[in-house]
């Protein structure tokens, strides 16, 4: 009797799919990073000799082998893993010839130029949907395509003052605060991602590709989410609370005997609970405080009692303490005790990724664990231009005194 053969690993979803990526800095290559991690083949399209702007966005610098500083920064390999790097010319003839041949055998674009700006390229999607009507098109900008600000440039700081993210943001007594990452541009690059599979989706029902417009500011109103609708219902703008919530009474950060805790009462159960466990029994009986809208009207007035209580023990007491009565709350950590948090290191969270120019790159694995699909082992964020000669021979078929030619003229 013979062993079974081992069941094959399951494919990547999106094996077969291959993305044209023209975009840098963050919000783009953030979506095509993701396609990538799903098993998408990514071809990064750089300017010969700089490349994306944030490969110069350091210190930190990557290390090689023996320890030495590359000039490869973290920034980059944040949002670049599961690519292939190509440089070409976009402003040469030649240059553009050859990015609308990949084009024109690829499934998806993603760019995050001014509006226009590659019309005068012939790299449009006007001009390769007739080349390749089956692309799917993403461009990302600050604005979108039309409106009195489209052509502005956007950034994702410049978007959160705009949209009225800051305001919220920070404490009352304090100016607005900007979030401590861009979340703007990941925000935009996850909703980049989601367009493009349902514009694939779609594409394979119609057989026709499509152009996504996607803007900073758009993403940014919409992930207002609560407070935007607390102001459209309400007529009122919110205002800064700092760590407090708007609509949920206690659900902030607290001092402790030794530190900070996080109470996140989610119902009125849980506050009963928690008025249990801080030796409060009057506090849950009083009309002030029975049900999370009283909370609200009055957290001037519970919020001191609450915080009075918390000074009692040390962070670690209360942790336990609130966790065996399902009382959510949490630490609030610095990032490197956010990556030694016992969960953090169970679910392989930090990677460690070989690298072209020897060593190792450190990165973060994704959030994405699929049952029926793999995600297969991480690449290292690519070298400027280490795979310009791979993916014009495989893809394109260039011959190599072609590409010898094209690199001695500057071209690639």
């Amino acid at each position: 009797m013979t062993d079974e053969p081992n069941d094959p690993a399951p494919p990547q979803a999106l094996t077969g799919i291959r993305v044209l990526d023209l975009s840098r800095v963050l919000a783009g290559p953030w979506a095509t990073q993701t396609l990538g991690d799903l098993g998408a083949e990514i071809i990064k399209v750089e300017k010969p000799g700089s490349g994306d702007d944030t490969r110069g966005w350091g210190p930190p610098w990557l290390t090689d082998g023996e320890g030495h500083e590359t000039r490869e920064s973290a920034y980059f390999a944040t949002a670049n893993r599961n690519k292939r790097s190509v440089t070409i010319d976009m402003a040469r003839p030649e240059g553009q010839a050859l990015i609308r041949e990949l084009a024109a055998c690829s499934d998806v674009l993603v760019e995050n130029f001014k509006v226009g700006g590659l019309k005068r390229y012939g790299l449009d999607y006007a001009s390769l949907a007739e080349l390749n009507p089956r692309l799917v098109y993403c461009s990302i900008t600050g604005f979108g395509q039309d409106g009195p600000e489209a052509e502005r440039a956007g950034y994702d700081f410049m978007i959160q003052g705009m949209s009225g993210l800051m305001s919220v943001t920070g404490s009352p007594e304090a100016e607005p605060q900007k979030i401590g990452v861009a979340l703007v541009d990941v925000l935009t690059g996850l909703n980049a991602s989601i367009a493009i599979l349902a514009a694939l989706e779609q594409r394979h029902r119609t057989g026709r590709g499509q152009h996504i417009d996607l803007a900073l500011f758009d993403v940014a109103m919409a992930s207002l989410a609560n407070q935007a609708l607390n102001y459209l219902v309400g007529g009122k703008a919110p205002r800064r609370l700092g760590n407090a919530h708007p609509n949920i009474v206690p659900y902030q950060a607290f001092e402790t005997a030794d530190g900070h805790l996080i109470l996140a009462v989610g119902n009125d159960a849980q506050f009963a609970r928690f008025c249990r466990l801080a030796d409060l029994p009057e506090i849950p009986a009083d009309p002030r405080f029975l049900t999370n809208r009283d909370r609200v009207t009055h957290r001037e007035a519970l919020l001191p009692v609450v915080a009075q209580a918390l000074k009692k023990q040390t962070t670690r007491e209360w942790l336990a303490m609130l966790d065996a009565a399902g009382i959510p709350a949490g630490p609030i950590n610095d990032i490197e005790q956010a990556f030694a948090e016992p969960q953090a290191l169970a679910r392989g969270l930090a990677l460690t990724l070989p690298h072209a120019l020897g060593g190792a790159v450190p990165g973060v694995r994704s959030p994405l664990r699929l049952s029926e699909s793999q995600l297969g082992a991480p690449l290292a964020p690519p070298t400027l231009g280490q795979h310009t000669d791979e993916v014009l021979e495989s893809v394109l078929g260039l011959p190599a005194e072609e590409r010898a030619r094209l690199r001695s003229e500057g071209v690639v």
